[in-house]
């Protein structure tokens, strides 16, 4: 290859790049905005939907308790107060038999994905949003909120997600 075929893939590569980076940028933001609001994005189905936490907390609130392991800290036994996923996705009115995957998203990019049999499954996957009778507090604020989904069933919690901002099920 020449010097100018170089140069052209170079220019190529740097458009690519800059593209990505916007469109990235864009979603970042659209993340930003429903965290700094308080509010998750669920998408399926040709469905895209923004709920609050006002309608998130009518969705059947419960209380359960789940255990914090991390591999800085012991495991410790927590008292949440959140809604089953399922619950969300079903007002969304988003049917998950015949799907694949639920991505769970964080504010920072960060993505967990579920099997739709897990987040169907009684007592087992949850939208958090109160840490023993406390709402759980933002990163900015150095929580792990507003929302954190908790798999019950996951011993190490090693795919819990901190910082939810979107929900995509595929």
């Amino acid at each position: 290859m020449n010097k100018k075929s170089i140069g052209i893939i170079m220019l190529i590569l740097i458009a690519i790049i800059a593209i990505f980076a916007l469109v990235n940028r864009g979603l970042i933001k659209n993340s930003q905005e429903a965290h700094a609001n308080a509010e998750v994005l669920i998408t399926g189905d040709n469905v895209e939907d923004k709920f609050t936490y006002d309608q998130i907390i009518k969705l059947g609130e419960e209380e359960f308790t789940a255990i914090f392991d991390s591999s800085n800290t012991d495991p410790e036994e927590h008292k949440y107060t959140g809604i089953p996923l399922k619950n969300l996705i079903e007002e969304a009115e988003i049917r998950l038999e015949d799907k694949q995957q639920v991505n769970i998203r964080a504010i920072d990019g960060y993505t967990v994905a579920l099997k739709p049999d897990e987040v169907l499954e009684d007592e087992n996957v949850y939208l958090a949003y109160k840490q023993d009778g406390e709402p759980i507090k933002s990163k900015e604020e150095g929580g792990s909120g507003p929302y954190q989904v908790i798999i019950r069933k996951d011993a190490f919690s090693q795919r819990w997600c901190k910082f939810v901002a979107e929900i995509e099920i595929k």
